[in-house]
């Protein structure tokens, strides 16, 4: 089984497999194979070892899984410290990225609560 930064990769196409590492989109995965001349259509278990190890290579120089979420997490505990407007959006658990609230949002609001009427 191939691994990579951690994470077992799944024996999927080696350009999807390369997402399940946290910090690489489908975009940089398409690059990282591209630059090493890597075919994308090679099953992640079908990859040779050597082809592993440059991958593994590129993908150490970037900032992913662990450090990246720190890092993420840092950025979003600096907003709230600050408490600007993004903050305080992250601080209620409502969207900081403009979206409507009045009738959308579930995701982050949660599940509906009804409210009872006085009789």
């Amino acid at each position: 089984m191939a691994r990579i930064a951690g994470i077992d990769l799944p024996n999927k196409r080696i350009v999807i497999a390369l997402t399940y590492v946290y910090g690489v989109g489908l975009t940089t995965s398409k690059k990282i194979l591209g630059s090493l001349s890597i075919s994308e259509d090679v099953r992640a278990n079908d990859v040779s070892e050597e082809d592993l190890n440059r991958v593994r290579s590129v993908v150490s120089d970037m900032v992913v899984e662990g450090d990246l979420r720190q890092k993420v997490a840092a950025d979003i505990r600096r907003l709230k410290d600050i408490s600007c407007y993004r903050g305080r959006r992250h601080n209620l658990g409502l969207p900081c990225r403009g979206q409507k609230t009045k009738v959308n949002c579930r995701t982050r609001r949660g599940k509906k609560r009804t409210v009872s009427t006085k009789k």
